[in-house]
């Protein structure tokens, strides 16, 4: 299980605080990208052996930043460099503007890599919204992208959403999500819109939308999508049956992978690449050489990260891990938690306050 981060962007939306480059499109981004390129080749190539104990789960993540940025063939770089292939599920981030752009040729070129699974950035089909978040494209044009990708043969493609602006009206975002659904992407996930530190909105006079309007935007949203025959599987992730991302659900289930590029997270746990079974979560820096940072997970940590991770999903976690806990018993006796089969999960109708109930089970 592999990620591969890509820290380039044309430009930066208004209300992201990634670790991000601006890569204007002239032949300095794309010296910018070789070299760039040729780092990750050599860090896959350091980390190859830790790499391989991670694919079990036979998944690869390039996303960023803008991987859609890269020429083809600087991806195809990278991905040759790693020490397994074909993955039975390759996902590639990618902008809508850059798909146009770059026309058949290029989405075939991406299929003849092996991306079979594209993750787009449609964000809104409103324009007034999506020039205030700084976004490349139009609504026509994550039209037309999404047609491409169909036309150019990718059957498994998800569309990123999001809600909960002041100017959106629920009106305008049921309209949105009849559309979307209506393009019937086999995967949707849709966010709240939140100011994250570093973003163009940090420190900024923005106001954020209220808890009623959030509220009311992500019941509409799971309600639309259930009718539409998706399957809510994680807190923001819907999927129509058997499409489920794999990648990021092994992250919810904990699974050790392998993170490479700058600011790249990674996990090595007792079951993964770890040699001798402690489970240590490192990141590399933003730096030129990605010198890895790293921590030493605790008991509490990883009963933490269980709890943290497993309740956002459907799945929950197992009945065990809270075995003991009067917070828990209490949330079940109040419906905000229930139990099944041996596990206990969120109820939809409580995860739009998921957070809050986590936290009173920590």
């Amino acid at each position: 299980m592999i990620y591969v981060h890509v820290p380039f962007c044309r430009s930066f939306c208004t209300y992201c605080g990634f670790y991000s480059e601006t890569a204007p499109d002239c032949p300095a981004s794309l010296r910018r990208f070789l070299s760039y390129a040729g780092r990750v080749r050599r860090e896959a190539a350091l980390r190859r052996e830790e790499i391989v104990r991670t694919l079990d789960i036979n998944t690869l993540y390039i996303g960023g930043g803008t991987p859609s940025v890269l020429p083809p063939s600087v991806l195809g770089s990278i991905v040759s460099a790693l020490p397994y292939g074909p993955f039975e599920e390759f996902t590639l981030e990618v902008n809508p503007e850059d798909v146009v752009s770059g026309g058949p040729a290029c989405l075939a070129e991406l299929r003849a890599l092996g991306v079979n699974r594209v993750s787009m950035g449609v964000q809104s089909l409103c324009d007034d919204i999506l020039r205030w978040m700084n976004r490349r494209h139009d609504a026509a044009r994550a039209r037309k992208a999404f047609r491409m990708l169909r036309e150019a043969g990718f059957d498994n493609v998800s569309i990123d959403l999001i809600f909960g602006l002041p100017q959106l009206s629920d009106a305008l975002w049921e309209e949105s999500l009849s559309e979307v659904t209506a393009w019937r992407p086999e995967h949707i996930s849709a966010y709240q819109l939140s100011v994250e530190a570093g973003s163009a909105l940090d420190g900024s006079d923005f106001v954020e939308a209220s808890d009623e309007q959030c509220r009311r935007q992500y019941d509409l949203l799971c309600a639309r999508l259930a009718a539409a025959g998706y399957r809510h599987y994680e807190i923001s992730n819907f999927a129509l049956p058997g499409f489920e991302a794999r990648h990021n659900s092994a992250y919810w289930s904990r699974a050790p992978y392998v993170g490479l590029g700058p600011g790249a997270h990674s996990f090595s746990g007792a079951a993964g690449t770890s040699p001798d079974g402690v489970e240590v979560r490192s990141w590399n820096t933003e730096e030129e050489e990605y010198r890895p940072e790293k921590e030493i997970l605790s008991e509490e940590d990883r009963r933490t990260e269980t709890l943290m991770l497993g309740l956002r999903t459907a799945e929950g976690v197992a009945a065990s891990a809270l075995e003991g806990s009067p917070e828990a018993a209490r949330l079940l006796s109040e419906g905000a938690l229930r139990r099944e089969k041996g596990r206990i999960r969120i109820p939809e109708d409580h995860f739009f306050v998921c957070d809050d109930i986590i936290r009173q089970v920590l």
